[in-house]
């Protein structure tokens, strides 16, 4: 039996562009022999649909999709996600299922069992889980579908009661299929090893993985749909971000005819949990997903063109140098604007930086629109001191230019703020925390830092002297980062550990951080939180981004 698994990028919404691409790989796959082949978890409707889920057209719109794509299961059977209709009055209105294909028709439907309700996940909200666990003939084989989270409820602490694998187990299945849309995170990889291998080693029997690739707004899919043997051996993997169409033969025996690409161990590895956040960890892959989501958010909402207030720091360096590398350099616009308090070799920096890249780039200085703004407001300020006001007015008439450009030309905004600065606050609303979308809110600065070096890696793109000068926003005289936060390399340890991995204050000192310092650092980021729900989308590379994936109160007292 030849299998073909379809790694595919799809378009939330966009009925008839993925049902033309599902299509397309049926009959690639059918002219190369396949027998089967299979696609991602709700990939005719694209991951996640979320609230479209509500309504009636969006559902009626995806199960024509399914029947469009059953008259091309001619000669070749098909396994695709899509939602279904729930026919009974109880529970909820869907099911998150897999359509089994076949001669022009659909002959099986597979539910989702584990339904995960936890960080960017919501699938309690609109999904009834599946009540009956039914194997799918086909070609002599029993095959045992799987949907995404349903392969995840293992070890000692399982999330979910029921299993379905252990359900379909008593019937003894020749072969585990999954379904999936698992996101990217720079944990992630050894996680879903990690998972696929020890269903492997627990039943016994080859896994299938198809996992979707490209971005959706905040989230990132990494592909590397793979193949397991019944030992646990690695026998087939696809390319990571991005799309890809690949065979595998089982034979009559259950073997797979691809050789080993990595050999299991009796005992699988654990799921990664770091103690410590690693600036570098996979820090390719992260330049990598931070590229496809410039890329996919531009192309999949039609723009063309992004505008980002250089400033000489290593943050909006590094937005730069990944956006002409997603979107092409001629359609990344620069603009620094200087005022009274930039040093000089911030300008220059800033210049350097666009002629390396080869990026339009202009100088706008803003001292005037600065002092004449300050010549309007300042009767009333009842003589107190110049402070954090003046100092946002700077940032908010910088965003106030970017602005008007972007509308004058079409232009997007990129935000060049860091996990870091949003976890503390540091950062002015309505100023340089505007932006159509964020490329660097959930990446540490010491990890900003890694993916200057990793852009630097094989000529200096971003300007050494960026690299080496301490951070300052340059606001006010002689300001420095440092005169607000602790040193970045000692702050994003304890943000880590309370954001990434929820350790409490108590816990997070015991690792020998000063315990005044904790305090502080956490009462920031919980005072915070009103700042963070008015930001733009962040592309999320971690196992814990801000956003849909991190629900705080604004209100809450806790920590403060």
């Amino acid at each position: 039996m030849k299998i073909f698994l379809a790694q595919q990028n799809y378009h939330i919404g966009n009925f008839e562009y993925n049902t033309e691409k599902i299509i397309a790989a049926i009959r690639e796959a059918r002219d190369q022999g396949g027998d089967l082949v299979i696609f991602s978890e709700l990939s005719v409707c694209g991951y996640p649909p979320r609230d479209f889920l509500y309504f009636d057209d969006f559902i009626e719109k995806a199960e024509q999709a399914v029947r469009e794509i059953a008259k091309q299961a001619v000669g070749i059977a098909v396994l695709v996600g899509a939602p279904q209709r729930n026919p009974l009055p109880d529970g909820k209105a869907l099911y998150n299922a897999a359509f089994f294909l076949e001669n022009g028709q659909i002959r099986q439907v597979i539910h989702k069992t584990c339904l995960p309700t936890y960080d960017v996940f919501d699938e309690d909200r609109y999904f009834q889980p599946a009540s009956e666990w039914n194997f799918i003939p086909f070609k002599g084989k029993k095959l045992a579908v799987t949907i995404c989270e349903d392969i995840w409820n293992l070890g000692n602490d399982p999330l979910y009661r029921i299993c379905p694998m252990d359900q379909l187990k008593a019937a003894s299945p020749d072969l585990i299929i999954n379904l999936s849309a698992s996101p990217f995170d720079y944990t992630h990889d050894k996680d879903r090893k990690a998972v696929i291998r020890a269903n492997v080693l627990k039943y016994g029997i080859p896994l299938f993985y198809c996992n979707a690739t490209g971005s959706q707004t905040e989230i990132i899919f990494d592909g590397g749909s793979m193949v397991f043997d019944r030992q646990g051996n690695m026998r087939g993997k696809l390319a990571d971000f991005s799309e890809e169409l690949k065979g595998f033969v089982l034979t009559d025996k259950g073997d797979l005819e691809d050789p080993v690409i990595e050999e299991s161990s009796s005992i699988p590895p654990a799921i990664s949990d770091p103690l410590n956040l690693e600036p570098s960890l996979n820090i390719e892959k992260i330049y990598t997903a931070l590229v496809e989501g410039i890329r996919d958010y531009f192309s999949k909402m039609g723009f063309r063109q992004a505008i980002i207030g250089s400033s000489g720091g290593v943050d909006s360096a590094v937005v730069c140098a990944i956006a002409c590398e997603a979107l092409g350099k001629e359609n990344v616009r620069a603009i620094l604007m200087p005022s009274g308090f930039s040093s000089a070799h911030s300008v220059e920096d800033a210049v350097t930086l666009s002629k390396n890249l080869g990026n339009p780039h202009h100088i706008i200085p803003i001292q005037e629109a600065f002092d004449s703004f300050l010549k309007q407001v300042s009767p009333y300020f009842e003589g107190r001191a110049f402070n954090v006001a003046e100092e946002n007015a700077q940032s908010r008439i910088r965003c106030n230019i970017l602005m008007t450009l972007a509308n004058k030309f079409g232009y997007v905004l990129l935000n060049t703020s860091n996990k870091s600065e949003l976890a503390t606050g540091y950062g002015t609303l309505y100023g340089d925390m505007a932006g159509g979308i964020s490329v660097l809110g959930d990446c540490y600065k010491m990890q900003v830092y890694a993916l200057a070096h990793y852009i630097n890696r094989n000529k200096e793109i971003i300007p050494q002297n960026i690299l080496i000068k301490e951070p300052s926003a340059e606001l006010r005289p002689g300001q420095k980062d440092s005169d607000s936060l602790p040193e970045y390399s000692v702050l994003d340890g304890i943000l880590y550990q309370y954001i990434e991995r929820a350790k409490s204050p108590t816990d997070i000192k015991a690792m020998g951080f000063d315990t005044a310092l904790v305090d502080r650092v956490l009462r920031m980021v919980n005072m915070n939180e009103y700042k963070r729900n008015q930001f733009c989308p962040i592309i999320r590379i971690s196992p814990k981004s801000f956003g849909p994936g991190r629900r705080m109160p604004i209100v809450g007292r806790y920590l403060l």
